[in-house]
């Protein structure tokens, strides 16, 4: 039975890769089969069960939080984001994403300001404004779990604690999350978080995959994991509002420097936070 469960996760990881890689373009069933092992039947049901939305749809709510991105943080024409996301024009972008965040595009665009203050994240003053260092994140092979949640400290927490229990080399080794959804724009869907090691688990055969591979604004929260809100509210509400750049699609990625694996003191954490540019 847990070799037969393990197997529909890593079809599942599996598809998940293919459509976030590929999400502003047609998937076609070949792809589907050979990316999960399954017959294009089979993949929908165990995707459906397992992630709680169709493989269509998941395809489409990627390419309308991206295009949600694009809107907030890029200059962008609302036709190119239509394209760039993968719809054929731009009447059918709009009624889409209309129908997923019930505002059309185009209010959208006008509203930046409201929307941040309705995440209870308010515009800061430019002295507090931070400084990101850009950088070169080479590829990094991770071994993966997946999970989708609330993304607040306290299901982080569980989903880590869980991990932790298949046992990983205690030297040389690294951890890191993804943060797969932007938490602003993602609805009330939870997000996909993966929590990751540099090194296999002694205990678990784990699914892998490389991360990275690209420019990244590398900003860094120091302190308790409780208190990155604070570091999240600070980019979102003001750097990457002004900042003249055009960020990726991929994952944010979270690398935790100083953890409470390696340190006993909360004061001491620290954590980089990668945020893909193109």
């Amino acid at each position: 039975m847990k070799k037969h469960i393990s197997t529909n996760l890593n079809c599942i990881y599996n598809t998940l890769n293919l459509i976030e890689e590929n999400y502003d373009q047609v998937i076609s069933i070949e792809a589907l089969e050979n990316a999960s092992n399954y017959s294009y039947r089979n993949i929908q049901r165990i995707f459906k069960y397992t992630c709680g939305e169709t493989i269509g749809s998941y395809q489409k709510r990627l390419r309308l939080e991206h295009a949600y991105k694009m809107i907030l943080y890029t200059n962008y024409s609302l036709s190119s984001i239509a394209l760039k996301v993968g719809f054929a024009n731009l009447a059918s972008f709009s009624k889409a994403f209309k129908q997923q965040f019930h505002i059309a595009p185009k209010e959208a665009k006008t509203q930046k300001v409201p929307l941040l203050a309705k995440a209870n994240i308010f515009p800061v003053e430019t002295a507090q404004l931070l400084h990101p260092e850009m950088v070169y994140v080479n590829p990094i092979k991770v071994y993966y779990k997946t999970a989708f949640i609330d993304y607040v400290d306290e299901e982080i927490e569980l989903v880590w604690e869980k991990f932790m229990q298949n046992e990983f080399p205690s030297h040389g080794n690294e951890f890191y999350g993804l943060v797969a959804d932007e938490p602003l724009i993602r609805e009330n869907l939870a997000c996909k978080y993966d929590t990751c090691s540099s090194m296999p688990s002694t205990t678990e055969k784990l699914p892998f995959k490389t991360i990275g591979g690209g420019r990244y604004a590398q900003f860094i929260h120091l302190g308790s994991y409780q208190n990155i809100e604070d570091t999240y509210s600070s980019i979102y509400s003001g750097w990457i509002l002004t900042a003249k750049l055009k960020f990726g699609h991929s994952a944010v990625i979270e690398k935790y420097i100083k953890h409470p694996g390696n340190t006993t003191s909360e004061e001491e954490q620290a954590t980089y936070i990668w945020l893909p540019i193109d």
